[in-house]
C-alpha cells in the first residue's frame, strides 16, 4: 500500500472474501491505522470461526460482519 493511498483520518471498511486465522486482516488493520485511517469495520463473505480470525479482529476493536460461517468438523 502506498503511503499516499489514504488521508489521515479517513474512514475505512476492510472487505475480503474469507476470514480464517485473521493474519492478513490483522496486518491490513495495523497498516491502515499506521497510515492514520480509522477502521470502522471488517466485512467478509465467509468466516471459519474455529480458526479465530474474527475473534482476533474484535480484540483489536474492529467490528466484524460476515455473510456466512462454516464450522469445522
Amino acid at each position: 500500500m502506498h503511503a499516499d493511498a489514504l488521508v489521515k483520518g479517513e474512514r475505512v471498511v476492510l472487505v475480503d472474501d474469507l476470514i480464517a486465522t485473521g493474519g492478513t486482516a490483522e496486518a491490513a488493520v495495523k497498516l491502515l491505522r499506521q497510515l492514520g485511517a480509522e477502521v470502522l469495520a471488517a466485512c467478509f463473505v465467509i468466516d471459519l470461526p474455529e480458526l479465530g480470525g474474527a475473534k482476533k479482529l474484535r480484540a483489536m476493536d474492529v467490528p466484524v460482519r460476515t455473510l456466512m460461517a462454516f464450522d469445522g468438523h
